[in-house]
């Protein structure tokens, strides 16, 4: 850091297995996210290519080897999983992430129907290939899952060999582990807390007081996603309580 200040909580070091941030990359050019890492790559973990984004990405081989280029891991988004499956591609899918050097793979099931026990046997078989992120949660606003099934399937899916279970949200934060509000449903994340290791799950939330509620709730090395690429600095700042929200959150305090 630039300076010295005591009471700093005590941030995870890269390359770090908790307190990560999952940067989704929506459509920046090449660029633009270049631009981006010159000031931010020191506090990315991995970077999201959006939904289906990469499908439709100029140069996208170039873009990618930009963000590998700083070694960090990059990933096509769930829904590119979705449409590659629903095609009956889903060997097409492996083969374009060996074209493009991609090692990381999200297995989601936020817009089609799999029965779990084959999304357990597709996240199996992408272990042989590299990291695997499986996402639980639907993208459909009405279609609410008690808390004891999130359990099931997130447990299943890491037993199956996903490294992270990511906690569907949407890019806009508004569905999942959300009220369509935006509110965070606490009770479904407190029961979840209760079974799976707060370590082992990337929340997604983009919005401020999403990051907000899960840093007071897990503490400054609380794994968070869908993060725009402007919003990355002051999310670190808000991490170390250097941001009006989290101010007083670590003063006093040992260890955070």
């Amino acid at each position: 850091m630039n300076f010295n200040l005591s009471n700093i909580p005590d941030r995870n070091q890269k390359p770090r297995t908790s307190g990560l941030t999952m940067v989704m990359d929506k459509g920046l050019s090449i660029n633009e996210a270049k631009n981006f890492l010159s000031v931010a790559h020191p506090h990315v973990d991995i970077v999201k290519l959006g939904f289906g984004t990469s499908f439709v990405t100029p140069n996208l081989k170039e873009k990618i080897e930009v963000y590998q280029s700083y070694d960090l891991p990059i990933y096509f988004g769930g829904t590119l999983f979705e449409a590659f499956l629903i095609r009956n591609q889903f060997e097409d899918y492996i083969d374009v992430c060996k074209e493009y050097g991609i090692n990381y793979m999200e297995v989601s099931d936020g817009s089609i129907t799999i029965p779990h026990s084959e999304k357990c046997g597709y996240i199996e078989k992408l272990t042989k290939y590299g990291t695997v992120l499986s996402e639980v949660g639907s993208k459909d606003a009405e279609h609410i899952i008690p808390p004891y099934k999130w359990i099931e399937l997130m447990r299943a899916e890491l037993n199956a060999g996903a490294t992270y279970v990511i906690a569907e949200a949407r890019e806009a934060g508004n569905v999942g582990i959300y009220r369509g509000s935006g509110e965070v449903r606490e009770g479904l994340v407190q029961e979840i807390l209760t079974q799976i290791p707060a370590e082992k799950i990337i929340w997604e939330a983009p919005q401020k007081a999403q990051q907000l509620y899960f840093i007071e709730l897990i503490g400054c090395n609380v794994n968070l996603g869908n993060i725009a690429p402007t919003e990355m600095l002051p999310l670190e700042a808000m991490r170390v309580g250097l941001r009006g929200d989290t101010f007083h959150l670590f003063l006093n305090k040992e260890e955070a």
